[in-house]
């Protein structure tokens, strides 16, 4: 047999096989296309007005409505408690006001100790934020019988009640690092590691979100080294 014709053979076989692949690609792509805009046509044919009349989505519309309306009645029967603010209170209203309600953070102060006043400024930002917790004051000179009933010893003292109950206390700065200059967001962390305190859900959110990035920043670092390492 010609070698010539052999190769001329084999080279159309080939040839052939390649073209054939082609073919079967390309009716592949156009069966794709084909389905993607019969998808996007059933897409625009969806009618908005009869979603709307959809009875599951009405009921979720509804739900989230007397929930946020739940919500901010509780918030305002709080608020008529005293909380949504840290407030002074005297020896005579103490015992009504720690029993009046589920979670309660007082601080016993001396009007002279500057670090009583770090705790106030501290405490009066987390009235704000935290309304399930009531936060109120006690001058300790003023309140001697109290004083000596919790066994308030040093000032600042933090007592954290729980349906009128002392379960827990924060004694001068000794959980805080010991310096004055601690933030109200590790003062936070520690009254919620304790219970008192709820954490917010946009703060949980953003610390996942700041995870996310430190993880793409070390990721980006481990692609792209340091030129200076040459």
């Amino acid at each position: 047999m010609d070698p010539d014709a052999v190769k001329s053979t084999l080279s159309n076989l080939a040839f052939g096989n390649v073209m054939a692949a082609a073919a079967r690609d390309y009716q592949k792509e156009l069966l794709a296309q084909g389905k993607s805009q019969a998808s996007s046509s059933v897409n625009q044919e969806v009618d908005l007005d009869e979603l709307m009349d959809d009875p599951e989505l009405e009921k979720l519309h509804a739900d989230r409505i007397a929930s946020l309306k739940k919500e901010a009645e509780k918030r305002e029967a709080l608020k008529k408690q005293g909380h949504g603010e840290y407030r002074e209170v005297t020896e005579g209203d103490f015992l009504g006001e720690v029993t009046g309600s589920e979670k309660v953070i007082c601080h016993f102060y001396h009007q002279e100790f500057y670090r009583c006043k770090i705790v106030d400024k501290h405490l009066k930002t987390l009235a704000l934020r935290h309304v399930d917790t009531k936060f109120i004051k006690l001058d300790a000179e003023n309140a001697p019988f109290f004083v000596a009933k919790l066994g308030v010893k040093t000032l600042p003292c933090v007592i954290l009640f729980r349906k009128g109950i002392a379960v827990d206390r924060l004694v001068g700065f000794q959980d805080l690092g010991g310096k004055d200059d601690f933030s109200t967001k590790t003062l936070e962390a520690l009254l919620i590691k304790k219970g008192i305190l709820i954490e917010k859900k946009e703060d949980a959110d953003a610390e996942d979100d700041g995870n996310h990035d430190n993880r793409r920043r070390t990721v980006r670092s481990s692609l792209n080294p340091d030129s200076d390492s040459d």
